[in-house]
């Protein structure tokens, strides 16, 4: 698969570094998900999914606006609701 350039808001860029999410877990999410979802609002906007095994099998969420170049990563977070329902 393509590996998406990517950009940060500068939110997203604060609740990585107060989170600690790694960038790498980012890329992985965006560039290979286990999982897609439009947002419930607004069609330029998409969800990522991705099980993160090494922290825990927990699922990164990553809400980026997708029809733009670099792709726009405006929050990430681990999504509590999400665990043990990805395969």
């Amino acid at each position: 698969m393509k590996s998406e350039k990517i950009n940060l808001s500068a939110h997203a860029k604060r609740v990585i570094f107060e989170r600690n999410i790694k960038h790498k877990w980012i890329e992985d999410t965006i560039n290979n998900p286990d999982k897609r979802e439009p947002d419930s609002t607004d069609t330029s906007i998409e969800h990522r999914l991705k099980i993160i095994e090494e922290y825990g099998s927990r699922v990164l969420r990553v809400v980026c606006k997708k029809n733009i170049e670099p792709t726009l990563i405006i929050t990430t977070f681990f999504d509590r609701r999400e665990k043990g329902k990805l395969k």
